[in-house]
């Protein structure tokens, strides 16, 4: 079984930006107005101070573990994984997509530890793992019976975009700069390609995770056929 991984910050970025800059405004809402609700669901310091987490407002006022749990329930059948050989500053932003599009898990293959300031907190939601090697990681993904799917530009790439993902699924993506390694590559069921018509050589690497990712929720959750 994987490990779960830690990030190397625990401290959230300042949500008001540089010393001196103008601050934001309050997100969130404040103390709950009126007599509190009833359940296990809700979280009484929150209730009692207000809340300005992070989170969609059906999720106000609700214990973190209230919330996971729910989420687990829901959760689709796609994992990403995102290779971390150099210290990959994108994957907090990947991180804070899969949460946006209920992936199952994320996957941390290389180094253990990885930035998260770019997950703006949503790795507390989100479940986490890490594989130390390719091998790991791709003995882990075989246990699971999940087609493990590489996003890059190889020459034997195939178009994301008439590609018929599969409903199991792990989508892998490699550094910025280097891309997937060899290794993931040969690994894979299957490498796509994101259609691109500019000048530039490559798209960044989270914004590659998340035309992917949507890419699958159009396919299995809208029905919408490539």
């Amino acid at each position: 079984m994987p490990d779960p991984v830690r990030p190397d910050d625990d401290a959230p970025a300042d949500p008001n930006g540089a010393p001196g800059a103008p601050a934001h405004p309050a997100v969130g809402v404040g103390p709950w107005d009126g007599a509190w609700p009833d359940g296990d669901h809700w979280d009484r310091d929150l209730l009692a101070a207000g809340d300005t987490r992070n989170v969609v407002d059906g999720y106000r006022y609700w214990t973190h573990e209230a919330i996971v749990a729910d989420l687990d329930e829901r959760r689709h059948g796609f994992h990403v994984a995102i290779e971390n050989w150099q210290h990959d500053l994108n994957i907090g932003s990947v991180v804070r997509t899969a949460n946006a599009f209920l992936a199952q898990e994320v996957h941390i293959i290389g180094r253990r530890r990885w930035n998260r300031r770019g997950a703006m907190v949503t790795d507390r939601y989100q479940h986490v793992r890490h594989h130390p090697t390719v091998e790991d990681f791709t003995a882990w993904a075989a246990s699971e019976g999940l087609a493990v799917i590489g996003i890059d530009n190889f020459p034997d790439s195939v178009p994301l975009e008439t590609y018929d993902l599969p409903e199991k699924c792990v989508l892998v993506f490699g550094q910025e700069g280097p891309g997937l390694t060899a290794e993931v590559h040969e690994a894979a069921e299957a490498t796509l390609s994101i259609a691109q018509f500019g000048s530039t050589r490559s798209i960044n690497a989270s914004a590659a995770a998340a035309i992917a990712m949507h890419g699958w929720v159009r396919r299995h959750v809208f029905g919408q056929r490539v």
